[in-house]
């Protein structure tokens, strides 16, 4: 897949995802297939530039390219001073947030809530795309509501302000996360426009994935939850579209070496103790998929210290690896 310039290696992207897609989660999915990573969400207010979450959630240091940023706002001029300010830190794509449907967002009319007001959109999008020299890219929702499904229109409104690439989340803002979503809708848009359609929402499987791809002729695959806890799930996607087979799932020993360099890694990027407390909730997402692992979630998530954590799972799993021999 082609994102301006940026030649992809395959079309699997990692979803941004406000305290999950820092660097060693986005480090670890491209290291298991995803072709494109984006970071969490950034502010576009100023004065947030120099905090330190802002500064956590821009650093790309050692990854490899295209690297991409998410950013959120309402006002153009400050989304175009957010693009440039993120794009001279290192940023080769930037990607707008129109689809994020949390309370706190779109109480300040940003994410989802830019749906409701079409002209505003536009002018957000062409102050972004005229601030930088990257490729900038959208990502949304199908509408509102039910009743205001408007995917289309933002989309012929992206493709003319110069947007690269558009990902639908196929659900509106109301619907929040509740119910299934739906990739009719990318596959409208994908047969009006000529720019990327990456459809995202629910895709929990290669089965799934291959089958939205084939059905609904979008360009790529946006995976979201369904990597949290199974960084394999680009993997096993890419084996069943080359295949047609799915990939056995990891074994202990993987799973282990996995997990225990990923949690190193959340202790090495953010210190020990924000480290301990941020690494607990993957922990968990791992655990959810070991019957024994999960009996465990408590003791692990009462432990302080990064030495204890990582001994514990050591422990943990070398117990299982025998049980397993």
């Amino acid at each position: 897949m082609l994102i301006g310039s940026h030649l992809l290696n395959n079309n699997l992207v990692l979803a941004p995802m406000a305290g999950v897609t820092d660097q060693p989660f986005r480090l670890l999915c491209r290291d298991l297939g995803a072709g494109l990573v984006i970071s969490e969400m950034v502010t576009s207010n100023k004065a947030l530039f120099h905090t330190r979450k802002t500064r956590l959630r821009i650093n790309h240091n050692g990854e490899p390219e295209p690297r991409a940023v998410q950013i959120a706002g309402a006002d153009p001029e400050q989304m175009a001073t957010a693009a440039r300010f993120n794009v001279n830190n290192g940023a080769q794509i930037i990607d707008i947030n129109m689809g994020c449907p949390a309370r706190k967002v779109c109480n300040v009319l940003a994410g989802s809530a830019l749906l409701k007001d079409e002209r505003l959109v536009a002018r957000i999008l062409n102050a972004v795309v005229n601030a930088v020299s990257v490729p900038v890219t959208l990502k949304i929702r199908t509408g509102w509501d039910k009743e205001s499904r408007n995917a289309l229109n933002i989309a012929r409104i992206a493709e003319e302000s110069g947007i690269q690439a558009l990902t639908i989340h196929g659900r509106t803002r109301a619907c929040g996360f509740n119910g299934i979503a739906e990739h009719e809708t990318a596959g409208e848009v994908k047969a009006k426009v000529k720019i990327p359609v990456i459809a995202n929402g629910d895709i929990c499987s290669p089965e799934q994935a291959v089958e939205i791809l084939k059905t609904y002729q979008v360009d790529g695959i946006m995976i979201g939850r369904a990597a949290q806890g199974n960084p394999w799930i680009f993997r096993e996607i890419i084996h069943y579209m080359e295949t047609g087979q799915k990939l056995a799932q990891p074994g202990i020993t993987e799973v282990k070496s996995v997990l225990i360099k990923h949690v190193k890694q959340l202790h090495q990027f953010y210190g020990d103790y924000q480290g301990v407390r941020i690494a607990r909730k993957h922990i968990g997402w791992y655990c959810k998929r070991n019957t024994e692992m999960n009996q465990h979630r408590k003791t692990i998530n009462q432990i302080e210290s990064a030495e204890e954590q990582i001994n514990t799972l050591n422990i943990l799993f070398d117990k299982q690896q025998v049980l397993a021999a």
